[in-house]
């Protein structure tokens, strides 16, 4: 079984520019059967009012997909934080998880988010940038999958240090309470040593993912709490698309 986790920064090339055909052949190159996606857009004007997580599931042959909206609106324009209420056919941008295998229960988390603006210190003179974090969520499924069922948790957390670790910790503790054995992945923005920590679960790999032409940090990960699965192999290829590499691990149970 194929797992892929990859920040597709919207489907946006290295020029800046969105091109749904370039997500459509760098989804059918990974060849996944369970995808975890993060910085999705949805009927947003910058990639041409596209619906990618339709994109990749057609590229892929999904049998069960879902997009969860972080926020309604445009990222770095006007939004706010999405509910789940949205109406059909309005902007919104967040995660999403597809899967070549059946899905019988599906769950949305909204995770905790700083509550104010805040002051970012950058590198050189006079460089402080006022944040207003995005919130984040983490979309959750249980699949009968070629290895056996398992709860796979995608999520796409805060870049902000500590409320990443807040937030990775009240996935842990929400998943918990759901049938195991668990998957959870996603762009984490934390070191494997602080997932670990903050996790208590295993790296199914380990290889830098960020940023993309020559990477030096692992942000991508994947996760587990089952000690059944042994990996065959795994990859971090580079795509055209993104200024992540996608993580990718083909899985067996011993």
């Amino acid at each position: 079984m194929r797992v892929a986790t990859f920040n597709i920064l919207h489907g946006r090339t290295v020029g800046d520019i969105v091109d749904p055909d370039r997500l459509r052949d760098s989804i059918q190159r990974l060849n996944p059967d369970i995808l975890a996606l993060q910085e999705v857009d949805l009927d947003q004007e910058r990639s041409g009012r596209a619906d990618l997580t339709a994109v990749a599931a057609e590229a892929m042959g999904a049998v069960a997909h879902r997009f969860v909206a972080a926020i309604s609106g445009t990222p770095g324009a006007t939004w706010i934080a999405a509910t789940g209420q949205e109406q059909p056919g309005a902007a919104a941008y967040g995660i999403a998880l597809l899967s070549r295998f059946p899905a019988s229960s599906w769950q949305v988390l909204r995770l905790p988010r700083i509550p104010a603006r805040f002051p970012m210190f950058l590198p050189g003179p006079n460089r402080v940038m006022v944040v207003d974090e995005e919130p984040r969520a983490a979309v959750v499924a249980r699949f009968e999958t070629s290895v056996g069922p398992l709860t796979v948790v995608n999520t796409h957390l805060s870049f902000f240090p500590g409320w990443n670790r807040r937030q990775l910790r009240r996935i842990i503790n929400d998943v918990r309470g759901l049938p195991g054995p668990r998957i959870v992945v996603g762009d984490l923005n934390l070191n494997p040593t602080a997932v670990r920590r903050w996790s208590g679960l295993h790296a199914l790999a380990a290889a830098p993912t960020f940023p993309a032409e020559q990477p030096q940090r692992q942000l991508d990960h994947i996760l587990t709490d089952d000690p059944g699965l042994f990996v065959r192999n795994y990859e971090t290829p580079l795509m055209p698309i993104s200024d992540h590499r996608p993580l990718v691990v083909d899985l067996e149970r011993h």
